[in-house]
């Protein structure tokens, strides 16, 4: 048995279905095995899909939700008009919570070979810029 989503987790998931396109399309045939095996394999690549239903009117929309999320132990997120957005859990990724670990910081490289300098002592005061030319105007153009 799945745990019902709690309305935190629903409203976090409704907004970051905000910005998702529909993956799969419920044809005028309607809920067949092969749109839910296509919801099934998208679940798997993404977590969180939304559908969106040609036809039908709302209850049909409701039971089509219905049954998604029961033949496929997913999570019914919203049902806003012919859009459909459902949830289901990765079982392979554990859930993302906190900060993630941090990657061991890689080896320092090598010291650099000496680099040999001249004997001259370097100026402190910068050497004065050359004068330039005055500034060139675009030509004005008339309208």
């Amino acid at each position: 048995m799945r745990k019902a989503l709690s309305s935190g987790r629903r409203s976090e998931l409704r907004a970051e279905a905000h910005k998702l396109h529909p993956i799969v399309l419920i044809g005028d045939k309607g809920l067949t095995d092969e749109v839910l095996a296509e919801i099934d394999r998208s679940l798997k690549a993404h977590e969180l899909i939304k559908v969106r239903a040609a036809g039908g009117d709302r209850a049909a929309r409701s039971a089509w939700m219905e049954a998604i999320c029961t033949r496929l132990e997913a999570h019914a997120v919203q049902l806003i008009g012919k859009v459909l957005v459902v949830y289901r859990q990765n079982p392979l990724e554990p859930p993302a919570k906190g900060p993630r670990p941090k990657k061991p910081a890689p080896a320092a490289p090598a010291p650099a070979p000496a680099v040999k300098r001249s004997a001259r002592p370097r100026s402190r005061t910068p050497s004065p810029r050359p004068e330039s030319a005055p500034r060139r105007r675009r030509p004005s153009t008339s309208r």
